[in-house]
């Protein structure tokens, strides 16, 4: 276990990284120093390319409360210059966990409010008890969810952010799976079996062309379908044809033996 203040970070002998929010005296709110060890342990994550998938969790009963109030509110007492790179920090968080190059899986239990629901947004499966809460809850303080804000956009869609954003009212599991915000809802005893089986499929697959197809669709959700994208997404596969990793997977698949993926590939 990497020794950090605010999180939990460890990686498993699959190269599953685990981050776990950890101030469950503050239903795992989140403050400068915690904004801090997750641009850490995300640059790490990033870094290593070991790691195969990262699955993000919080501590106790919340998966996290969002921003820290009194965190917040001693804010107000810095200058904007302080303020400016306070906030820029946690908009680097959400884009660092949002361009991550592996997989994903956030596990949510209680309550996910603010920028909370932002981490969400960022990852690419959520996991939620039945039992859980959501909540964009800035505008109920005076404040706006700015840079969460793309990432709940891009999910639930402005029709929806309109609503959501604006009422700050507290859906269910069952209005955040209709909305995209959650992808799986399970009972509590049903959720670490299902987690585990899911990371298990993503570590199967070639982290290359994982990564690859990433970017392939934060590319195509940006692009309209026009002839530079037809042009773009030939030249992927093309490259993942001739790739190492292409040609490993394609041989394993007419060998009938499952492929072996190396980082260094």
């Amino acid at each position: 276990m990497t020794e950090l203040n605010a999180i939990q970070f460890t990686v498993d002998t699959k190269g599953v990284a685990h981050l776990t929010l950890d101030r469950q005296h503050k239903s795992n709110a989140f403050d400068d120093a915690m904004v801090a060890d997750l641009l850490d342990a995300l640059h790490r994550i990033g870094n290593d390319k070991n790691i195969r998938c990262l699955v993000l969790r919080g501590n106790g009963k919340h998966f996290s409360a969002g921003a820290d109030l009194a965190w917040m509110k001693s804010m107000a007492n810095k200058s904007q210059n302080e303020n400016l790179e306070d906030a820029q920090k946690l908009a680097e968080l959400m884009k660092r966990l949002d361009t991550l190059t592996i997989p994903t899986v956030a596990v949510v239990q209680g309550s996910a409010f603010g920028g909370a629901l932002g981490l969400l947004c960022c990852c690419d499966v959520v996991v939620a008890h039945a039992d859980c809460r959501f909540c964009l809850s800035e505008v109920k303080l005076g404040l706006v969810p700015a840079t969460i804000g793309p990432y709940v956009i891009r999910t639930i869609g402005a029709r929806y952010a309109r609503r959501y954003m604006l009422s700050a009212e507290v859906m269910g599991a069952p209005q955040a799976l209709e909305l995209g915000i959650v992808h799986d809802v399970l009972l509590g005893s049903k959720i670490d079996p299902f987690v585990d089986a899911l990371v298990d499929k993503f570590v199967a697959n070639s982290p290359n062309a994982i990564a690859n197809t990433k970017a392939l669709i934060q590319h195509c959700h940006n692009h309209p379908i026009d002839p530079q994208l037809i042009d773009f997404t030939g030249q992927v596969i093309a490259e993942a044809r001739t790739s190492s990793q292409g040609q490993k997977g394609l041989q394993a698949f007419f060998d009938k033996v499952p492929p072996i993926w190396k980082a260094e590939e």
